[in-house]
């Protein structure tokens, strides 16, 4: 169980539980600065100058402290331990995980900072980072406000933005290579990619060839017939026979009638064509002309191939060049 379910504790435990939180936090922070000071006492210049500056300090410290030191951290370890322990009995009671013993590999900063040896020690900051985040939790505290986490997310966003472009211009520069040293790479693409989905891809083109067909006339219909009839009527116009024809008696109206009529039929045919898109018969046609043209997409010889791969690398090239931009500059800048 996530471990926002503390919240759901009655506010006398929850109280204790923050006085028990800030005494581990104070306990660690008093920690964390015997480890450095005491590492700084162990170089010569520094143990030096502090016995200059203060002798009798350096000696109480040299005598009661660094001679002890080894029981001290004990004595705080023993503390750790004791926390350790008492957040997995308590995290037990509370079903807080899916099994009684996630309680140490999910807390194994805690575990190891226990360990009273060298490097491990500095993992018990650590426990003031967690802590911190309980607090942040139940709403003590806002670090998000803080100077410090301020900085913090700042070097820490350039360092992550910093570390993914350049495993990415990486990841890229060995694709690249790849495709330049690779031998009939298009010809694999097309054979291992592209003609298993042949028959998928041909009925996309021609559905949408329909469609598009299809939607262009029903949204242009009125504009089509008269654009057929003013080219029926001007083709007329401009025909000798039709002039000869309108300087006989009556032949005026003739001429008009004939006009009408060949305007219809003209209009009837191009409607009856263009409806004739949704038919299965102009639909095998699309589908025949499409396979016809995939065919011919899909034949590759050694230029093809060294074309295609050129593309490909370039548009790699352009994707390094976007990416190796410095975003943050203009983000902290």
């Amino acid at each position: 169980m996530p471990e926002n379910r503390r919240t759901s504790l009655n506010p006398a435990l929850e109280r204790v539980h923050l006085v028990w939180d800030l005494l581990v936090i104070v306990l660690v922070v008093a920690n964390l600065t015997l480890l450095l000071f005491d590492s700084l006492f162990l170089l010569s210049p520094l143990n030096a100058a502090f016995e200059a500056m203060a002798p009798s300090l350096h000696v109480a410290y040299d005598r009661h402290i660094r001679a002890n030191f080894i029981a001290i951290d004990l004595a705080f370890v023993a503390i750790f331990l004791f926390d350790v322990l008492l957040g997995w009995a308590v995290a037990i009671a509370e079903r807080r995980y899916h099994r009684w013993f996630f309680y140490p590999f999910v807390h194994w900063y805690d575990v190891l900072g226990c360990i009273p040896v060298g490097g491990f020690r500095l993992l018990r900051i650590l426990r003031v980072i967690t802590l911190l985040q309980r607090l942040q939790r139940l709403g003590l505290i806002d670090v998000r406000r803080w100077y410090l986490y301020s900085v913090i997310i700042k070097y820490y966003d350039i360092l992550l933005e910093e570390l993914t472009d350049r495993i990415s211009i990486r990841m890229l520069d060995s694709v690249q290579s790849h495709l330049r040293s690779s031998n009939g790479l298009s010809g694999r693409m097309v054979e291992q990619v592209l003609r298993p989905r042949q028959q998928a891809l041909i009925q996309e083109i021609t559905q949408r060839l329909e469609a598009m067909a299809g939607n262009a006339y029903d949204h242009n219909r009125d504009d089509t017939l008269l654009y057929v009839r003013e080219l029926v009527g001007r083709t007329l116009s401009e025909s000798p026979e039709i002039r000869r024809l309108s300087r006989l008696p009556m032949g005026g109206q003739l001429t008009r009638g004939l006009e009408g009529s060949i305007s219809d039929l003209a209009c009837r045919l191009v409607n009856e064509a263009l409806e004739g898109l949704q038919s299965p018969e102009f639909s095998a046609l699309v589908e025949h002309l499409a396979e016809s043209g995939f065919d011919a997409w899909l034949r590759t010889d050694s230029h093809t191939e060294k074309v295609s791969e050129q593309v490909m690398v370039d548009m790699l090239e352009l994707l390094k060049a976007q990416i190796a931009i410095k975003d943050w500059k203009d983000k902290y800048e």
